[in-house]
């Protein structure tokens, strides 16, 4: 007996057509098909990965990854919404990290240092393998930010994100409007390096780790609970203030750099 050749359709909303081919994006796209699968497999069979989905809408209503695609159904899939609250549809994924927690992969070593200036828990390792960083944001409930999109396919992760920008310096400003973190920036309080909390330390404390020169013209000294790492505001203070009111005003992103001493 010949199967019978089925067809539903799909449509991508907002930037989730940056996954598909420019003949694909912000249209209806019929996808056919002898054996019926899952929504999930589905959705990223077209090359979307699940991670970015918040809502799908099958025949107008609410379903989750799970539900079968029959013949004839409109699945429309919405993005994830940071900020909005869409109840009561079945959303897809946790609610919102109220304070967001990222691992990231091998290739993002310069955003990572980037985001733990702000202030933010960014786990990085340039050592780390794909199935060791799709554990640690399972099981630490870390937004995993990635390049590859195959990586984000991965049924254990639930909560990634897929960086469009190359730049690292654009990716923070993608990562800070993405996820709305402007009002959650809390900028030199975490070390670069180790990601560990800074504590404000007095001069006598770290004399020995700093250059003379910065033990007279500066106050205000912090260092690593873990590493030691002595970090003061220098020469790029102003700079590194104007790039953080840019990106909390979400304006694009500016260089920026932040002074700190070795062991």
């Amino acid at each position: 007996m010949i199967p019978t050749r089925a067809c539903a359709s799909f449509r991508f909303y907002a930037e989730l057509n940056d996954h598909l081919p420019p003949d694909q994006q912000f249209r209806v796209i019929q996808k056919c098909f002898f054996v019926p699968a899952s929504v999930k497999d589905m959705i990223e069979s077209l090359g979307v990965p699940h991670t970015e989905i918040d809502l799908v809408l099958v025949n107008g209503e609410s379903a989750d990854f799970s539900r079968v695609v029959r013949d004839g159904d409109r699945v429309a899939v919405y993005p994830v919404f940071e900020s909005l609250d869409i109840a009561p549809v079945t959303r897809l994924r946790p609610k919102p990290l109220r304070e967001p927690r990222f691992v990231l992969d091998v290739h993002l070593g310069k955003l990572a240092g980037y985001l733990r200036m702000l202030g933010f828990d960014a786990l990085y390792s340039n050592s780390a393998d794909d199935p060791e960083l799709v554990k640690i944001s399972g099981e630490q409930a870390r937004i995993l930010l990635t390049r590859d999109r195959g990586l984000l396919k991965h049924s254990a992760v639930t909560r990634g994100y897929w960086l469009r920008e190359t730049d690292s310096r654009r990716q923070v400003a993608e990562i800070v409007g993405r996820f709305d973190l402007a009002r959650l920036l809390r900028p030199f309080t975490r070390c670069m390096v180790c990601n560990q909390d800074l504590r404000t330390v007095s001069q006598s404390e770290v004399r020995a780790r700093v250059p003379p020169g910065v033990r007279e013209s500066c106050q205000e000294f912090r260092q690593c609970v873990r590493c030691g790492r002595v970090y003061w505001y220098g020469s790029h203070t102003q700079r590194m203030s104007r790039w953080i009111d840019r990106l909390r005003e979400g304006v694009g992103p500016a260089s920026a750099d932040l002074t700190r001493s070795g062991h």
